[in-house]
């Protein structure tokens, strides 16, 4: 848990050594005799340590609460300590203590997404049993009811004791603050067993009661929901009709947008978010660039600042980390850009998404965005002293290094530089190549801070789409018209739901939700497809090593104060490491595993010269991806608040996915060691691959890349005589006549590489296949 506003990359998965590393023990507070199961999180962790500790009954019966214990620091007399009850910060109950005087205070907090929390409106009730406080540390001893299960106005959720559980934690040297910011003092997650925490003495250390029943069902919120809908703020919607509506100006979105209205049809584009790159009118800054034509997004070294500060740019309503701006991931990533591989197509997609079907759509993106290595304008390269270091191992060890969008389809036992889609050292990729021009048509219109409530539609005919925030109203389709949702895995999962299209379980929850409930279209119009299946993501499995010529460079500090010297370079010539992605990624490197059910499976390494913690200056993270290949999978659903939520992580289900991760952090253990010089961090000495790899929780907040596909599946096995697929080869939702997908959502597994520019490619190829379609229907009052 990065704070409670978000997370910071490099400390992303700074758990990964927790599980072998952290001490866990039973402990028997002396001042009350209440024995605990107890995570020690040390000095190295966060400044003053901190220790959390609960007691469990000893059987099921209470299983809606705990005795809990914490020791926070209070540097200064300050200093909050943070508990979430699922590990990570979203969708989540949080709890938060700090000193006040000589007394604790605690809070019940609420994040639906990356921003700040809110005070949480459910039942969760904390009783406090002991406490103490001193200049170094407080001690709080507490009952927490109702605490394993929670409900925020509908957003649901609960984790409910069983075998292990998954907790996270932040601390911050301050106290609380209103509104929350960014937390300064670390933060991780740890797994603790459920039975060493269960207690038979439990009920003689309650103060006056017994433990809560078990819940059968999530607690009830003790406020009351609102008893009618959010009304919409904004302006009166657009009166003019459109041929092609496209919700989302992303990867896919703002290509698919670009390439329609070159047809002369008119379009309208419409974006949740605010604009981004100054070009657009983004205004998002820090200080330093006050006098400039630039944004934090135009500047490549500012792209990790999404995980320090996420306020207006993160999307709210899921748990996951999304772009809810102009450019959506195109505009907070770093920009990664690789050539996409033939088999990535060839054995994930249907006929006419194969590799020889999509070439020319790819070398149409390419001819836009080409890429570059060297994103400094002067073409150096700046602080490689990490590259290098690993190029010499991977080299002593054979491997082969290329410029990797020379050689494609070359990955296995290769390592490259990053390619990235800079030029001239700022952002630019689609937001500087294909909305440049679709921007120059008449026939085109943009709304940005602009968000789509669902998709009208009569029977499978849409007419238009609802507003919900910007402006208010209907847009309406033209005659033969098409809707195009762009929206991400998540963000078009739920446009479907909302607009009566997915499992009936899912439309269930839209039906019965308040927001959505009393102008939810009939049940006799709902159209059962499997959106939200299918869910996956790269499996992320984090190296640390050390090694005494690497050098970490503060991106994060570059925000409030950069060097001098690397300042001006950047403002004066758009050169230098601030031309650079944060944190100075490199080298990527990939091989190809042969997995024990015979499968080959694809894996992708990231390097970054940053550690899981603050002070690693000599530390280099190596991320393992598990790409193409991949058989596990989750699901995406809708909670009772209209949020997105991974209730179901698509991560290592499938043992032969478990085996080729091993056999591959182990084929680059081997290739380390080329390099006596280099030392491991984590996983730490004396640990094995195979108990690493089993210790880590099979969580988001442990193992996601964030770069999530697959939640409206494209295929020929319509999901609606009980296939799997949701849009067929057109990207046409079945059982629909003009509804399409065009983003990461359709892919049926994942790929080698970071996907945005196989997202641009099918936003490319899918404008071809749309715009060769006949119209099926007018559209109904157009």
């Amino acid at each position: 848990m990065r704070g409670f506003t978000a997370f910071r990359a490099a400390s992303l998965l700074s758990v990964l050594s927790a599980p072998v590393a952290l001490a866990q023990d039973s402990f028997t507070h002396p001042g009350t005799g209440i024995t605990f199961f107890r995570q020690v999180i040390s000095s190295a962790e966060t400044t003053g340590g901190l220790e959390w500790g609960y007691a469990l009954p000893a059987t099921g019966s209470g299983n809606a609460e705990y005795i809990g214990y914490i020791k926070g620091s209070t540097p200064g007399g300050k200093g909050w300590s943070g508990i979430s009850h699922a590990g990570g910060m979203p969708n989540s109950l949080l709890l938060v203590a700090s000193p006040d005087g000589a007394n604790i205070k605690t809070q019940f907090v609420w994040a639906g997404g990356y921003t700040a929390p809110i005070a949480y409106t459910g039942n969760a009730t904390i009783t406090q049993i002991a406490h103490t406080v001193n200049s170094d540390n407080f001690e709080l001893i507490y009952r927490c009811e109702w605490c394993w299960v929670w409900d925020q106005a509908g957003a649901t959720g609960s984790q409910i004791p069983g075998e292990v559980q998954v907790i996270g934690w932040a601390q911050h040297k301050e106290l609380p603050s209103n509104p929350w910011v960014q937390h300064d003092n670390g933060q991780s997650i740890f797994g603790i067993n459920v039975a060493s925490a269960r207690n038979a003495k439990y009920s003689s250390w309650i103060p006056g009661g017994t433990p809560t029943a078990t819940p059968t069902a999530t607690s009830t919120p003790s406020s009351t929901a609102p008893a009618t809908p959010t009304k919409c703020v904004g302006s009166p919607a657009p009166t003019e009709a459109y041929d092609y509506i496209v919700v989302g100006a992303g990867a896919g979105g703002i290509p698919v947008a670009d390439r329609l209205s070159e047809s002369g049809k008119k379009v309208l584009l419409i974006e949740k978010g605010p604009p981004s790159l100054a070009r657009y009118g983004g205004t998002m800054k820090p200080a330093w660039l006050k006098d400039y034509q630039l944004t934090r997004f135009d500047v490549p070294g500012l792209c990790n600042q999404i995980w320090v500060d996420s306020a207006g740019i993160a999307c709210t309503d899921t748990d996951q980390m999304a772009g809810c701006v102009l450019g959506g991931g195109t505009a907070v990533n770093a920009a990664l850009w690789w050539k996409p591989v033939a088999l990535d197509w060839d054995v994930n997609f249907p006929s006419g998404w194969k590799s020889a079907d999509v070439k020319a759509s790819i070398d149409a993106v390419f001819k836009r965005i080409p890429g570059t290595d060297a994103p400094s304008s002067d073409g150096k390269r700046y602080k490689q002293e990490g590259f290098n270091v690993l190029a010499t191992a991977f080299s002593a060890d054979g491997w082969k290094q290329v410029t990797a969008n020379d050689v494609p389809d070359q990955k296995n036992r290769v390592f490259s530089h990053s390619p990235f889609m800079y030029e001239g050292g700022q952002r630019q990729g689609p937001l500087g190549t294909y909305l440049v021009t679709a921007l120059q048509r008449s026939n085109f219109k943009l709304l940005t801070n602009t968000a789509v409530k669902r998709v009208v539609r009569t029977g499978g005919t849409a007419t238009g789409v609802e507003l919900e925030s910007g402006y208010c109203g209907t847009v309406k389709l033209k005659a033969g018209g098409r809707v195009i949702l762009s929206a991400g895995a998540f963000g078009s999962s739920k446009l479907l739901f909302r607009s009566g299209i997915g499992p009936t379980d899912q439309l269930n929850v839209v039906k019965n939700s308040v927001q959505d409930g009393p102008t939810f279209i009939n049940s006799s119009s709902w159209i059962n497809l499997p959106v939200g299946e299918n869910l996956n993501d790269h499996v992320n499995t984090d190296l640390v090593v050390q090694h005494s010529n690497v050098s970490f460079y503060d991106f994060y500090q570059a925000w409030t104060d950069p060097i001098p010297n690397d300042k001006k370079l950047y403002l004066e010539s758009r050169a230098g490491i601030l031309a650079q992605s944060a944190p100075n990624i490199g080298p990527l490197a990939w091989e190809v595993i042969k997995g024990s059910d015979g499968k080959d499976r694809q894996f992708q390494w990231t390097a970054r010269v940053e550690g899981p913690k603050e002070g690693d200056n000599y530390s280099m993270t190596i991320s393992n991806y598990l790409g193409r290949g991949s058989t596990s999978r989750g699901r995406a659903t809708i909670n009772g608040a209209l949020s997105m939520t991974v209730s179901k992580a698509p991560y290592l289900s499938d043992k032969a996915d478990t085996d080729a991760v091993i056999a591959s952090l182990k084929s680059m253990q081997k290739a380390i060691s080329k390099l006596p010089s280099i030392t491991w961090e984590v996983p730490a000495a004396g640990v094995s691959i195979e108990d690493y790899v089993n210790s880590l929780p099979k969580t988001p907040s442990a193992r996601r890349a964030n770069h999530w596909i697959g939640t409206a599946k494209v295929g020929t096995d319509s999901g609606l005589k009980g296939g799997t697929a949701v849009v067929d080869t057109n990207l046409q939702v079945y059982g629909t006549d003009n509804i399409h997908v065009v983003d990461a959502s359709i892919f049926p597994g994942h790929i080698t590489t970071n996907p945005t520019s196989y997202i641009v490619t099918v936003g490319e190829h899918a404008a071809k296949k749309i715009l060769a379609l006949k119209p099926k229907a007018a559209a109904v009052g157009a």
